[in-house]
């Protein structure tokens, strides 16, 4: 027998945190470009992002073709992408920087890093945009998956930290709701 789910963030009814769920506005449009496993994982936090933000898109594919991913980029777009010594030089995005204010799109990438760094091969336009990176000791609250790489963020915090430092004046805090509700209910359902 299936378990019920819920039809908007697609989890067991028992587990679902849309009561959390908050709709900001956000000035930069986000493009969250989804691998298809990441989709169907019970933790993915790049559709929470999209169910939390009025400016976003959401792209299930692990490969798209030029002439799509072309028609999906606004001409002010950027990676969120760590700044990895195999990616190409491009500029980096400084917040309340000229460059940074004229931001029209995020460029986001939800899959594991394996899976980030295929789908970044994959798509060579990606790798030549120019790329916002955190710098510094980052500390995920994400304590029911765990990352291959250190020091490393969720797809909803990390989108949550790149807007806060680019909108000025806005609060992106609140998009971190539903993610602390879905942690929190699944750490207390494994300790049922």
């Amino acid at each position: 027998m299936s378990r019920e789910l819920c039809p908007t963030c697609q989890r067991p009814l028992k587990v679902c945190y849309c009561s959390a769920l908050v709709h900001i506005a956000n000035r930069i449009e986000v493009l969250i470009i989804q691998h298809p496993l990441e989709q169907r994982h019970p933790f993915n936090t790049g559709r929470m992002a999209h169910l939390c933000l009025k400016n976003s898109e959401l792209v299930v594919a692990e490969r798209l073709p030029d002439t799509e991913l072309a028609a999906l980029l606004k001409p002010g777009a950027a990676l969120l992408y760590p700044s990895l010594s195999w990616l190409p030089e491009v500029e980096q995005i400084v917040p309340g920087t000229a460059q940074a204010e004229a931001l029209e799109q995020l460029v986001v990438i939800d899959a594991t890093w394996r899976k980030s760094k295929k789908m970044l091969h994959l798509h060579p336009m990606l790798q030549q945009l120019p790329r916002l990176s955190f710098a510094g000791e980052l500390h995920s609250n994400y304590q029911i998956r765990h990352s291959s790489l250190e020091n490393s963020l969720s797809t909803i915090e990390s989108i949550a930290m790149a807007l806060e430092t680019l909108e000025e004046g806005a609060d992106f805090k609140g998009m971190l709701q539903p993610f602390q509700k879905m942690v929190s209910l699944q750490t207390g359902h494994l300790t049922d």
